[in-house]
């Protein structure tokens, strides 16, 4: 399993995000595990040192950032991976930077190539091993309507023993 680096919503986009879930999964459809929580994967690695925690602090400290959930994106080919793009503002992708910068020293063997700066593409997950003949249905339902809310938090997600770790904010000097 891997390791990531992930920002956390503030509980009504994450609410929004969970009727999607549910909304798919009562049209038959495949969905997320309900256990699971809804996120945005900044950096993902084999193994991520938990020393990244400290390192982090300071990203942490530039939450809470604007989220907007924008158009349905759909990754992969025959079973493919169905999301909502986040619309990527100039702050969002200053703090991915950011992101990605602080935790490279951290990350073993080195981070995934997909999670650089200009390679990235920020999404939430709303369904995984959708086929073919479902992604009409499932777009229709997982692409209404917009959402707007925030990010609030940065977490460490530990995919073998599937725990997560909140980064906390470093304290500001006064």
């Amino acid at each position: 399993m891997v390791h990531s680096i992930e920002l956390v919503f503030d509980a009504d986009t994450e609410t929004a995000v969970r009727r999607s879930w549910s909304e798919l999964a009562a049209a038959g459809l495949p969905g997320q595990a309900p256990t699971a929580r809804p996120h945005v994967t900044l950096v993902v690695a084999e193994r991520i040192d938990p020393g990244v925690d400290a390192a982090l602090a300071a990203a942490a400290q530039r939450l809470p950032v604007d989220a907007r959930l924008g158009a349905t994106l759909i990754f992969g080919r025959s079973h493919a991976v169905l999301a909502r793009l986040v619309v990527p503002t100039a702050e969002l992708l200053a703090l991915h930077e950011l992101v990605y910068r602080l935790s490279a020293p951290h990350l073993e063997p080195g981070p995934l190539a997909h999670v650089a700066p200009g390679q990235w593409t920020p999404h939430v997950t709303l369904a995984r091993r959708v086929g073919p003949a479902q992604l009409g249905a499932a777009q229709r339902i997982a692409g209404r309507p917009e959402v707007t809310g925030r990010f609030v938090g940065l977490r460490r997600w530990d995919g073998n023993a599937r725990t997560e770790t909140p980064i906390p904010a470093s304290r500001r000097e006064s």
